[in-house]
C-alpha cells in the first residue's frame, strides 16, 4: 500500500535498529522512534483525537513535531502544522476552517491561548515537550509515557494524511488536503532525485509548517535518520551540520547566502555534506560558485514545487549547476528543472491548449503527489483542477531539452526569504487603516531575501500617512514576514482604461529601489 502507515511499518522492520533521530536531547533507533509513536497514537486517542480528527500543531522544529506527525499517520487522525508566525486572527482561521479541537503548541507558543479569539482552545493544550511550564497543561512525555501503544490504523491511499494552510488570494489562507499517496509518492520521488540512502542524516532546517518539510518522508522511506534545527541562524545550522554528520538538508537561498557569509564558515568540520539543496528561488551564479567551493564534498540541486504537489515538481540537477559554471552559460540556472519521476507537466495557454516549445503558458500538472483539492473551496478547486490537471498558476515555458523555466506568478505571490506572502493578504490588512485609500504591494528585487515587499498607498484626502503607522498597523492583522518594510506614499496610483492597477508599471518604477 502506498500509505505512509505502511511506510512506517516497513521502516520499523527494515531498519529498526538503525537511527531514525539524532538530536542534543535525545538519539532514537527506527525501532525505539516507533515505540514512540504507538504509544503517542494512544495518548492522542484519549485526549479524544481520534481517526478523522484534526488538530493542530504550532512549535519549532523538534522531533516530537515528527512523532505527533508519525502518530498521526497510525491513527488516522489528521495533523494541521500551523506557521507560528502568523498573528491570532490568522490562526483563528485556519482552527475554524479545519475543525480544530485540540493544539499542541511549543513551550513559547502555549500562551497563545491568552489573546481572547484563541481563548477557547486553553482548555484543549498539550506542551511538545518532555514537561510543562503551566501544570495545566499535561506535556507530550508525559501523556506518551501514560499511554498504552495501538495498533496501527490500515487507511486506504486516498485517505486524508495531513492538512497544510497555504496563503489565499482572497486574503485567507486555504487548506490543502495532502493523501498518503500524495505524500509517499513524492517521497519516492524524491528518493530517485535527491539519491536518499539509509546512511543518510537529514536536517530539519526549512520549518515543519512547511510543506517544504515534507522532503523528510523520502528520508524516513527509506531508513534515514532526522536532525532538528529549532531555529534557524547561520553558525546554529554550521553547528548542527558539524554535531549530528549532515548529509542532506533542504534550504532557502537566503539561508545558503547567510551561512556562505558567516564570518566563522571554516571553523566548522562539516566533510559528511554532500547535497547542498535549495528551493522557493534560484540562486545567483556567484552563490552557486561559492557554494561548491565552500561545501566541498556536496554537490548543488535546486527543488520547485507547491504545498500542493506534496511539494517538489521540478527538479534541476547537480549535473546541470556543474555545466553551467564551466562552460561560462549560466543561464540555465534560472531555470527551475526537469519534472520528477512520474510527473506530467505541460505549458498551456488561456484557452487550455498546450503552447509550442519555448513559448510562455500556465505550467499545468498531473501525477500521484498531487492534491485531491482544498478544503472547503469548491471554487478554488473548479478553478485549479480541470480535465485532470492541476493549474498551478505560475507561468512558465519549457525549452527543447525538456527543462522548464518560471517566468512569473499569475497569482502574485511573492517569495521572500523563503516564505509565500499572497499581495492580496497584505493589501487586505492595509486597506483597513482608515487613512488608507488605495494601494498596491509589489515584490522588487531584495539580495538577501530574493524579493522583498514594496507597499505603494495612496492616503484619503487630507491624511498623512508614514512608514511607522503602516508598520504598526500591519502588525495587529498580520504576521510579520509579511509587513512592508519599504513604502512610498503618492497622489494616484496608474490605471488601465478599466480602472485596475497596473502593477507592471509599479514594478517599472521601483523595481530597483
Amino acid at each position: 500500500m502506498e500509505t505512509m502507515t505502511s511506510a512506517l511499518l516497513r521502516t520499523k522492520k527494515l531498519f529498526g535498529d538503525r537511527p531514525a533521530i539524532v538530536d542534543a536531547e535525545r538519539n532514537f533507533t527506527w525501532g525505539e522512534h516507533l515505540d514512540r509513536v504507538e504509544k503517542l497514537a494512544g495518548a492522542l486517542a484519549g485526549l479524544g483525537i481520534n481517526k478523522g480528527d484534526r488538530f493542530g500543531i504550532i512549535g519549532p522544529n523538534t522531533f516530537r513535531y515528527t512523532e505527533l506527525i508519525h502518530a498521526s499517520y497510525w491513527a488516522g487522525a489528521i495533523p494541521v502544522p500551523i506557521n507560528h508566525r502568523l498573528a491570532p486572527p490568522e490562526i483563528i482561521h485556519i482552527l475554524e476552517d479545519a475543525e480544530i479541537n485540540y493544539l499542541a503548541l511549543g513551550e513559547d507558543y502555549l500562551k497563545l491561548t491568552e489573546d481572547d479569539l484563541l481563548a477557547p482552545w486553553k482548555d484543549k493544550r498539550i506542551c511538545i515537550g518532555a514537561t510543562s511550564s503551566e501544570k495545566d497543561v499535561p506535556a507530550l512525555d508525559e501523556i506518551l509515557n501514560a499511554a498504552d501503544p495501538v495498533d496501527p490504523h490500515d487507511p486506504q491511499e486516498d485517505d486524508l494524511a495531513i492538512l497544510l494552510y497555504t496563503g489565499g488570494t482572497t486574503g485567507r489562507s486555504k487548506g490543502v488536503q495532502l493523501t498518503h499517496r500524495n505524500i509517499f509518492s513524492n517521497g519516492w520521488q524524491m528518493i530517485n532525485a535527491m539519491d536518499i540512502v539509509k546512511d543518510d542524516i537529514y536536517l530539519h532546517v526549512a520549518p515543519m509548517f512547511h510543506a517544504a518539510d515534507l522532503l523528510g518522508s523520502g528520508f524516513t522511506m527509506n531508513g534515514a535518520a532526522h536532525a532538528y534545527l529549532p531555529v534557524f541562524s547561520p553558525t546554529d545550522a554550521l553547528q548542527a551540520m558539524q554535531d549530528y554528520k549532515v548529509t542532506q538538508a533542504m534550504m532557502a537561498p537566503t539561508m545558503i547566502i547567510m551561512i556562505l557569509e558567516e564570518s566563522t564558515f571554516d571553523d566548522y568540520d562539516i566533510p559528511s555534506y554532500r547535497n547542498l539543496f535549495y528551493g522557493s528561488s534560484p540562486m545567483a551564479a556567484e552563490w552557486v560558485k561559492k557554494s561548491i567551493e565552500k561545501f566541498t564534498n556536496a554537490e548543488v540541486q535546486q527543488g520547485y514545487g507547491l504545498t500542493e504537489t506534496s511539494p517538489i515538481l521540478t527538479i534541476l540537477e547537480a549535473e546541470d549547476h556543474r555545466k553551467a559554471l564551466e562552460s561560462g552559460d549560466i543561464s540555465i540556472l534560472r531555470a527551475a528543472g526537469r519534472p520528477v519521476v512520474g510527473l506530467d507537466l505541460k505549458i498551456l495557454d488561456d484557452d487550455g491548449k498546450e503552447v509550442p516549445t519555448g513559448d510562455a503558458g500556465e505550467v499545468c500538472v498531473r501525477g500521484p503527489n498531487v492534491t485531491p483539492g482544498y478544503l472547503n473551496r469548491p471554487d478554488e478547486n473548479e478553478k485549479a483542477f480541470k480535465n485532470g490537471w492541476f493549474h498551478t498558476g505560475d507561468v512558465g515555458r519549457v525549452d527543447e531539452n525538456g527543462v522548464m523555466f518560471l517566468m512569473d506568478r499569475k497569482k502574485d505571490m511573492i517569495v521572500s526569504g523563503g516564505e509565500n506572502i499572497y499581495t492580496s493578504e497584505v493589501e487586505a490588512a492595509l486597506y483597513k487603516h482608515p487613512d488608507v485609500f488605495e494601494c498596491a504591494v509589489i515584490g522588487v528585487p531584495d539580495e538577501k531575501f530574493g524579493e522583498s515587499l514594496f507597499a505603494v498607498i495612496v492616503p484619503a484626502p487630507g491624511k498623512t500617512l508614514t512608514d511607522v503607522i503602516i508598520i504598526n498597523h500591519c502588525r495587529e492583522l498580520i504576521a510579520g514576514y509579511k509587513i512592508p518594510r519599504k513604502m512610498d506614499f503618492v497622489e494616484a496610483l496608474p490605471k488601465s482604461a478599466m480602472a485596475k492597477i497596473l502593477k507592471n508599471e509599479l514594478r517599472d518604477t521601483y523595481g530597483n529601489k
